[in-house]
């Protein structure tokens, strides 16, 4: 057999492409693997200023990656808590929201204070359309700024809602959908720091 023409064949072409993807994709994990703590430490940071964004000022001074507690929500999907503690006392708590957007789940992260206060809202993900439902991030529009200080009772739970449902805060032109899904969100998030407060800042140990 001519070795010249074995070279052409479908087998040895597909022996070819699985060796070569083998050594990139070893050396890839190797690479990866040396990569993965300042990775992760870089993750780690990045998500520590997402959690500080959402709190007042110097109502901290604890490290809330590591105050942490897990509780459930109304569908029994777990949700992380990161407890906010000034001189070891717990001042607030900042967890993470989702829901279903026009184009995809909007992940959003809020803070709360002792009294059920919004603290601060932030949009963390979504695939929602550029120019119209992208607003709901602060670097394109403030309008997440309005959640700030509201309560379930601030406005009442009827009222929150965007205006086009009758409810006080606004919608965007030509995407209706984006807000009215973060809005509720938010509503549900405040929903459940209310069925969970006591479990949420109570004063036992930091664990991660």
């Amino acid at each position: 057999m001519d070795i010249a023409k074995q070279f052409d064949t479908l087998w040895y072409q597909g022996t070819s492409l699985a060796v070569v993807a083998l050594v990139t994709g070893s050396a890839l994990a190797v690479a990866y693997g040396s990569a993965a703590p300042r990775i992760a430490e870089a993750q780690a940071r990045k998500t520590q200023a997402a959690l500080a964004e959402v709190l007042p000022k110097d109502s901290f001074d604890n490290e809330l990656m590591s105050d942490t507690i897990v509780v459930k929500d109304a569908d029994g999907r777990e949700v992380r808590v990161y407890r906010a503690r000034k001189a070891g006392t717990v001042t607030g708590v900042v967890f993470g929201m989702e829901n279903k957007g026009y184009s995809g789940t909007i992940k959003l992260v809020m803070g709360v204070d002792l009294d059920g206060r919004l603290t601060g809202v932030r949009v963390t993900g979504h695939t929602e359309t550029p120019g119209l439902g992208d607003k709901i991030e602060l670097g394109k529009n403030p309008w997440v700024l309005s959640f700030t200080g509201k309560s379930l009772g601030d406005p009442a739970p009827a009222m929150w809602a965007v205006k086009k449902d009758g409810g006080v805060f606004d919608q965007f032109a030509g995407a209706t959908i984006t807000p009215r899904a973060v809005v509720s969100a938010v509503k549900r998030g405040l929903e459940l720091y209310a069925g969970k407060r006591d479990l949420m800042v109570a004063d036992t140990a930091p664990r991660s």
